[in-house]
């Protein structure tokens, strides 16, 4: 039975066009892939918008921002009821007094620990830190005891030394640390 002309030609049609359509998506994909390589070596190439000098000089802003709020919730917190008497046995509201110094201790801790690591961003900051950084790990432990309301007077002394020598370290590098009292919120969300 022979076949119609016109179904040989759309036949034939057919098969040019999907061959056709199959080299072309090859060497697309090709193309993509060469595509894709350049434009990843391109982005290896261009600098990162925050350049080392940069990086550096927004550790000592990190560093003073970090460090004061640590030091704001210290005196706050701990250092302002511990001289106030508000941690001594028998003492009005002492048992909420200990809650926040332990949630302050917390705070301020995990505060200077973003201090230490933006120090280390900054040649100078990182060599007045890094005697302090032994201290800073051992208040670890400290707010805990502070909500437990163990040894509150050696605990509290701990936390106003330890502030004090960082306030010092970031001075003598050139960065001055003012207490910023951080809000309630920032407290309870510990950053």
């Amino acid at each position: 039975m022979p076949v119609p002309i016109r179904r040989l030609f759309v036949a034939l049609s057919l098969c040019c066009a999907l061959l056709a359509g199959a080299t072309a998506c090859g060497s697309a994909t090709e193309d993509a892939t060469q595509n894709t390589a350049a434009v990843v070596a391109a982005a290896a190439a261009t600098p990162s918008p925050s350049t080392t000098a940069e990086r550096q000089r927004l550790a000592k802003t990190r560093f003073v921002a970090n460090a004061g709020l640590a030091a704001g919730a210290t005196y706050q917190w701990i250092v302002k009821p511990w001289k106030a008497g508000k941690f001594k046995k028998g003492a009005s509201g002492r048992r909420f007094a200990l809650v926040k110094a332990g949630l302050a201790g917390a705070f301020a801790y995990n505060r200077l620990k973003a201090a230490k690591k933006n120090a280390q961003g900054d040649p100078t900051l990182s060599k007045a830190l890094a005697p302090l950084t032994a201290g800073i790990d051992s208040l670890k432990d400290l707010p805990s005891k502070l909500r437990k309301g163990d040894s509150t007077d050696a605990t509290a002394s701990s936390f106003d030394d330890i502030i004090n020598k960082v306030k010092d370290a970031g001075k003598s590098a050139g960065a001055e640390v003012t207490d910023k009292v951080p809000s309630a919120g920032q407290l309870a969300g510990g950053s």
